[in-house]
């Protein structure tokens, strides 16, 4: 067992490292990339603000109620916003993109396999990473980029309406808080969060498309594992990612 997920291991930095080099070479499918890239936005636009809106207010009304315990209300505002920008919002997109868009890549990609339409394209002399994964997985990290800034807005947006509002918090105090609080490195890491997890949502679901077992029945066992594989990797990769962040960056003021 130990020996299999090794070698699965291997195989999955092995693609990510293809990849990488194939995004450089020419052609480049910029057909293929601009279709993707609005089908994978197009299923999780909607989702992510709406998603949003619960998870900014749940983080306000949480941080106001320990603020308020601790005689700090002031800082409401600023120690919320912190937690959508930095931890929330990307993972929001992570997850969406993994549930919503990789699940579809590695449901086409697997139907292809079977299919045995990606031998033929080898056969043809047509690198199937260069023409169907390169595409795709631009097209997820595009998305996740793109998508942070609008799930940090509706984030932002649904904490401040419930603190001032349910809690009784002023505007001022909480506009005011972020100033002194917030960084600009903040939204930096938020964003290069973004643009990481949609790399390792992208590469997962092409890998586990690309090595169904079993035909159809295989294919929707690698869309499950995919998503359950992606989602692993993602909190992991959040967690180094934040305690690098924090040992670089100071706190404002710090």
């Amino acid at each position: 067992m130990i020996t299999g997920a090794l070698r699965e291991t291997g195989r999955l930095f092995a693609l990510a490292a293809e990849v990488s080099r194939a995004v450089f070479r020419r052609p480049f499918q910029f057909r293929e990339f601009t279709e993707q890239f609005w089908f994978v936005a197009s299923v999780t636009i909607l989702p992510a603000a709406f998603v949003s809106i619960p998870f900014g207010a749940v983080i306000a009304l949480q941080v106001g109620s320990l603020t308020q315990q601790l005689g700090a209300q002031s800082f409401t505002g600023g120690a919320s916003v912190l937690a959508v920008v930095q931890q929330a919002s990307p993972l929001i997109v992570a997850l969406l993109i993994a549930g919503a868009g990789g699940s579809a890549i590695c449901a086409d990609l697997g139907s292809r396999t079977i299919r045995e339409e990606l031998d033929a394209m080898e056969v043809m002399g047509v690198s199937p990473v260069q023409r169907l994964v390169v595409p795709r997985v631009l097209a997820a990290m595009g998305v996740a980029v793109l998508l942070n800034g609008l799930v940090s807005v509706v984030g932002i947006l649904g904490g401040y309406f419930f603190n001032v509002v349910m809690q009784g918090g002023t505007p001022g105090a909480y506009l005011s808080s972020f100033s002194a609080l917030a960084q600009l490195p903040d939204l930096y890491v938020s964003e290069l969060k973004a643009l990481v997890f949609g790399f390792i949502a992208g590469i997962v679901a092409a890998y586990r498309g690309l090595n169904p077992r079993g035909g159809p029945k295989g294919v929707g066992d690698a869309v499950n594992q995919s998503v359950v594989i992606t989602f692993l990797l993602l909190f992991f990769v959040n967690m180094v990612m934040t305690a690098v962040y924090l040992q670089i960056v100071p706190p404002k003021g710090g």
